[in-house]
């Protein structure tokens, strides 16, 4: 808050407002604030020249703050991906999470340098027709097919399970997940179950999300290939 007043007009953003709404265990060392004119930064104190709508503006514990959405695009700018992907999952844990409103700061964004990171680390949360399961499954044999690798029997069934993509000399499968599919606590629980039953049958099992597939097609087959060369030397193959 002291810096606050001192810089003032200011609000506290950055990793300081991520501080402030939870996202970060820990207060980090150099406070940040924005303003709507440039300054000179003071000793531990980063400035930031940025002209917010009343609509990026919060209130926390009487320290004025960017908002949530506008707090994750100042983020993105100095976060690597596997961060930022941590900080928007913090949110969804707090019940913070607000799509909509992320969107509306985007839209806004501009050119800012964080506003490309933040789309792309958006992807998961969004509702995507394509990754419907027969797309998918669609999908992935195209990439498998691309890469080399043998071709899986798909919808296979195996100690009572019908299992997405199986690889019989490996004893290898991949499931392919769509959220909408288990989204639910029973579902949760029975995707944790039914793999305990395919490894007591020496089964090795992974999963690959849709999104995950589109965003990373190449890193995603270059490790199936991984596990599938893996599964064989443990098998003598």
């Amino acid at each position: 808050m002291a810096a606050v007043l001192a810089c003032s007009p200011a609000v506290a953003s950055h990793t300081s407002a991520a501080w402030l709404w939870g996202l970060l265990r820990s207060r980090p060392g150099t406070i940040h604030l924005s303003v709507p004119n440039k300054r000179h930064p003071k000793r531990d104190i980063a400035v930031h020249c940025s002209r917010l709508a009343e609509r990026d503006l919060y209130v926390i514990d009487g320290i004025p703050v960017t908002s949530l959405a506008r707090t994750y695009l100042d983020l993105a700018a100095m976060f690597p991906d596997q961060r930022l992907e941590r900080v928007l999952e913090r949110g969804e844990e707090l019940g913070r999470f607000d799509l909509a409103a992320i969107d509306d700061v985007l839209a806004r964004a501009g050119g800012h340098p964080g506003a490309g990171r933040l789309r792309r680390a958006l992807d998961i949360y969004r509702p995507e027709p394509a990754f419907t399961r027969s797309r998918l499954e669609l999908r992935f044999l195209a990439e498998v097919r691309k890469a080399g690798l043998p071709t899986p029997a798909m919808n296979f069934n195996v100690g009572g399970f019908e299992l997405d993509s199986y690889w019989a000399a490996e004893r290898f499968v991949v499931e392919l997940d769509v959220y909408e599919t288990h989204g639910t606590r029973a579902a949760f629980e029975r995707d944790h179950l039914r793999q305990e039953e395919l490894k007591l049958i020496g089964v090795e099992m992974i999963r690959i999300t849709g999104p995950r597939l589109a965003r990373e097609p190449k890193q995603v087959m270059e490790r199936v290939a991984q596990l599938l060369a893996h599964r064989r030397r443990q098998l003598g193959g």
